[in-house]
């Protein structure tokens, strides 16, 4: 199995920035970043490819051009930089992993390993 150790989040004003950072303990395809908010469903934030030298990413239509998911190979970790947040970017943000071939960011049972989450808040 793999695990995830997820760190960073926190509470900041809108317009303000945070950065998530999630180390993972075995080899995997992709890594990537969901969020939950009390009350609704698992959304896809952006997932990042790990298993090749080509770090393709993809991302939700809502956080694009405001967030940036990167990758370090040799630290085996994958961040998360979020720019001008809104209030709506306010939920608990959960590091995702798969070995699967292919993933889905609207589809959270493509990714077979998950993170405990780490609160983000933007008031």
């Amino acid at each position: 199995d793999v695990q995830l150790v997820e760190s960073g989040g926190g509470s900041v004003q809108a317009g303000g920035s945070l950065s998530l950072s999630c180390a993972a303990s075995g080899a995997t395809r992709y890594m990537g970043w969901f969020r939950q908010a009390p009350g609704k469903k698992r959304e896809g934030v952006a997932v990042i490819r790990t298993g090749t030298p080509y770090p393709t990413t993809y991302y939700a239509d809502s956080v694009k051009s405001r967030f940036t998911i990167s990758r370090d190979n040799a630290k085996n970790t994958v961040s998360l930089q979020m720019n001008s947040l809104e209030p709506e970017d306010t939920a608990t943000y959960l590091c995702a992993a798969s070995t699967r071939t292919s993933v889905d960011l609207g589809r959270p049972n493509t990714y077979n390993y998950w993170g405990q989450g780490t609160q983000v808040t933007v008031s």
